[in-house]
């Protein structure tokens, strides 16, 4: 099986979003998390964590990066059609408008 990284995009953080919510909010908005983790199975690899404060490394230092990337998954699959699948009806895309997804395949590193 091939692994594949998951980048979740939204043009609001997951701390601005959820800084007003509740614990009860916060629980009932991962629930469409946890019923897709479900419906992946033995796809996921690694559910991820939501992500924020991101910075920009450069060799002059690092700066505030100014990404939109708010989260990312690890999942494993045969193919990029068979990741894509799973992601398919992704709750993220239903969670603010402008959310994109982005799937990566992971790479063997050459010589390892």
């Amino acid at each position: 099986m091939k692994k594949f990284v998951v980048m979740y995009y939204a043009p609001v953080s997951a701390q601005d979003q959820m800084k007003n919510a509740t614990p009860e909010q916060a629980a009932e908005g991962m629930k469409p998390w946890m019923d897709w983790k479900e419906k992946v199975g033995d796809g996921m690899v690694d559910m991820g964590t939501p992500l924020g404060n991101s910075r920009k490394v450069t060799k002059d230092g690092a700066s505030p990066s100014g990404s939109n990337i708010v989260g990312y998954s690890v999942l494993q699959a045969n193919s990029m059609d068979d990741a894509l699948e799973m992601v398919k009806e992704h709750p993220h895309l239903q969670w603010t408008n402008g959310c994109e997804i982005e799937v990566h395949e992971s790479l063997p590193l050459p010589g390892m």
